[in-house]
């Protein structure tokens, strides 16, 4: 049955329709075109450094110089071309396929981070903008992750309790301003991460 799909309905790239070999993946020149993070990074945001990996964490100069409110971090692609194209196309234009290979992606990249008994954690949108976007990517992600990973989940760990504003156009001090206070823990559910390590 499976082949009789595939022969009716060919497996074809996220970014640009060509043919591939396997579902839910990317021709090889859109691969050559999507910026992929790897090799050395700095530990705390998943910024591409420069020079050999090392046993010891490295830092951008951004992350020696501001106070971060998270330890360490990892990005899977960097946000510019066809990486941007996706993320943006998933984020608000309904290409919900994207949701397995950035979760594949995202769970190769946060390897170095990974412990036993993790808790995938998504970041919560606002009612409002759930209302009118009618899904939350970042859950939809997390719970992907959570199949790939084997992972404990608490999908509800946290709430955004007011509506930030949107993030474009806006520089890196005024971002932090806008996130501050936007999300905190469930009053209910949200001591489900307490000890937690989370993703």
């Amino acid at each position: 049955m499976q082949s009789v799909l595939r022969l009716i309905y060919p497996a074809q790239c996220i970014s640009c329709d060509a043919l591939v070999d396997q579902e839910f993946s990317l021709c090889g020149d859109c691969w050559k075109t999507t910026l992929f993070i790897h090799g050395l990074v700095c530990d705390a945001c998943g910024t591409p450094l420069p020079g050999q990996t090392s046993e010891r964490p490295e830092f951008c100069d951004d992350c020696l110089t501001i106070s971060r409110p998270w330890q360490r971090g990892r990005a899977s692609l960097i946000y510019k071309g066809n990486a941007k194209r996706l993320i943006l196309s998933l984020k608000h234009g309904d290409r919900l396929d994207l949701v397995k290979p950035a979760a594949r992606w995202m769970a190769r990249s946060a390897q170095p981070l990974l412990i036993p008994d993790m808790l995938v954690v998504p970041i919560p949108a606002h009612w409002t903008r759930l209302l009118r976007r009618r899904y939350n990517q970042a859950a939809l992600l997390a719970h992907e992750l959570l199949r790939l990973l084997g992972f404990s989940d608490a999908p509800d760990a946290l709430i955004r309790p007011r509506r930030s504003a949107v993030h474009d156009g806006m520089g890196r001090d005024a971002r932090f301003a806008n996130m501050n206070g936007a999300i905190t823990p469930h009053p209910k559910r949200g001591g489900n991460c307490k000890g937690a390590q989370c993703c």
